[in-house]
This record gives C-alpha cells, structure tokens and sequence, in this order.
C-alpha cells in the first residue's frame, strides 16, 4: 500500500546499473524517493545511501521486515532474481525486476505465480528495450506502413566489453549467475526489438563463440530467427577483444523501403527519396531508462497499464534456451 502519493522505492543491489537507475529516478520519477538502499556489500549500501538520503541495508530480509519501501528495484545476479522477488511479492511489495526475469522459465514461472497471488501489488520487469526511443519509432513507422510489408530485419550489437559489467570477477563473467553468457544478457535488449517489430520468434538456429575468452559463457551469438508473422531476421550479439566499427544496430527491410537505426540516436528512413536516407526520429539509449522508472512509478501511484507485462518477456527467455540448442544440434531449432 502506498499513502501520500509519493512511492519510497528501495533499491537491491548497488552497483553499476543502479547508477543508471539512479539518474533515470532523478529525471523521470518526481514522485518517488529512494529510501533503502540493500547490498550485501556494506559499503556499497552505505555509499549510495549517502547519495539518496536512504536507509543501507546488508540483508534483504532486513529491509522488508522494517518496512523501509513500498517497492523495490531488483539489480543483483539472475541467479537471485527468483528468491528477492517472490520474497518481495510475499511481503505485498511492488516489484521492477532487472532483466532477465530469471535464467530459467521454471523459476520465472514461481515469480509470476507469486505475483498472481499478491493482486495489490504491481510486478514488471525492467527490459528498458521497450522504451528505447529509436525502437519505439521504429515500430510506429512500421504501423503507419512506412515500409510496406516486412521482408527482414537484422539486429546487430557488437561492442569491446564495457567497464564496470565484463570486467575483472563480474558476475556477468559467470554462467551460474548469469544462466549463460552474453545472449541472456545484453542480447535480450536486442531481442525486444524485433519481437516489438515482427511478432514472436517460432524457431531459431544459432552458433554461439568464444571470442571474449575471460567470459565464462558464450561472448559471440549468430542466429536467424524466424517469426510468426513470416519474416527472417538476423541477431547478432558480440562482445569484442578489440575494437569495432559504429555499424547500424537495427535495420528493418520492407516492399518499399527501409529504416535504419544509425548508431546511439538517429532513425533514417530510406524511401528512394535521398540515397542517404532522411532522418525521421531522434532519441538516446540512456532515456530508457527514464521512460522505465516513470512508467513504473505510473504503473503503482496511478494504477497505469504497463508498455509490456511481465509475463512478454518470456518471449525473450524462450529464444534464449532454442538458440544454445541450435548451437549443439547445428539445426533449427523450436521456440518452446
């Protein structure tokens, strides 16, 4: 329950990502105040404490039982989404979960059965992907028929490791924590995209690699998903050694032209009109992040339907699992 139209959000986990949703908090969410902040790492607590004005904590069970929030954002290791958010859900606190729900549908299936036996309570998964705002304009071009009908897509991330996420012992390096390697992690923002695009992914096939040697898991995924809407597109995901090239991220291909997400940013639009595309929509990765904490504050304060539910984000995690198949059957696999 929440009284005072304000929302006191406490925040698990402190590390690097909580920075980010830290300054999305401070941009977006004006009604809602950070005060827990839970790391099993003191310091950590303490330290983002001192930044937000909240109560740290080093134990989760701590912070409930002294009814510190309302609500709580979830960025530790997937390997501990399912217990702090059933925990969370029992305690009849609302929930934004950092994706991926959990590294396996079982457990992601006692999450949701949790969240359907807390009806009081709001549970979203933050896959900030919905929100990006190039992929948001993307799709409504798409339905204004900007393209006619869709041939294919490609999704393309390829980038060095990022300090702070694959560096030193991260637990991002570890496939226990993580459920895999980079295709359950950093893939899952590029898998959104096309399925907001095209539909969901009926089979898949896939080869995974090795070239981010320090990761425990897959560091390279090349896959061709096939859609129930009739299209193939292509996925890539790579972490690099060494450095790459500002490629596109998304290009759509339709019957009367093309739309193309140019790097961190611009939209452009290809209709034969300038060979070098006109651009048709502005945005930044970063304001995800935004428009995700004010959708979640919405969500709770105001009783706002979300962009996407929990439960769409199966969709993700069910492509996962079919492309590690695919790359040991070396076929195309079902998406179950």
């Amino acid at each position: 329950m929440v009284d005072g139209g304000r929302l006191r959000l406490g925040f698990v986990g402190c590390g690097t990502i909580a920075q980010w949703h830290l300054a999305a908090a401070r941009n977006a969410a004006s009604r809602t105040d950070i005060t827990a902040t839970i790391d099993t790492d003191r310091d950590r607590a303490e330290a983002m404490a001192k930044e937000t004005g909240a109560q740290p904590f080093t134990s989760f069970d701590d912070a409930l039982n002294d009814d510190a929030c309302d609500a709580v954002l979830v960025m530790v290791p997937p390997r501990f989404h399912e217990q702090l958010a059933v925990a969370a859900l029992q305690a009849g606190k609302h929930v934004l979960l950092e994706k991926p729900m959990a590294p396996t549908l079982d457990a992601c299936d006692r999450i949701l059965g949790a969240a359907k036996h807390a009806p009081d309570t709001v549970f979203l998964v933050a896959e900030n992907a919905q929100f990006w705002p190039e992929v948001v304009r993307v799709r409504e071009l798409i339905q204004e028929g900007a393209v006619g009908d869709i041939i294919t897509a490609r999704a393309w991330h390829c980038l060095p490791p990022m300090p702070g996420f694959y560096d030193g012992a991260h637990w991002r390096m570890s496939s226990q924590a993580t459920g895999g390697g980079v295709t359950i992690h950093a893939g899952l923002h590029w898998l959104r995209p096309l399925r907001m695009w095209l539909g969901e992914i009926d089979e898949v096939v896939a080869v995974t690699g090795h070239p981010f040697q320090q990761m425990e898991g897959e560091s390279l995924c090349r896959a061709l998903c096939r859609f129930d809407t009739g299209p193939t597109a292509s996925f890539d995901v790579i972490l690099s050694p060494g450095p790459t090239a500002p490629l596109p991220l998304f290009q759509v291909t339709g019957t009367t032209g093309e739309l193309v997400v140019d790097g961190i940013g611009p939209v452009k639009h290809y209709d034969g009109a300038d060979p070098r595309g006109t651009i048709v929509g502005q945005g930044s990765y970063l304001e995800s992040h935004n428009a995700q904490i004010a959708a979640f504050e919405a969500a709770v304060l105001d009783g706002a339907p979300p962009a996407a539910t929990a439960d769409y984000s199966l969709g993700e995690l069910r492509a996962v699992p079919a492309m590690y198949r695919s790359a040991q059957t070396h076929r195309w696999e079902p998406v179950w």
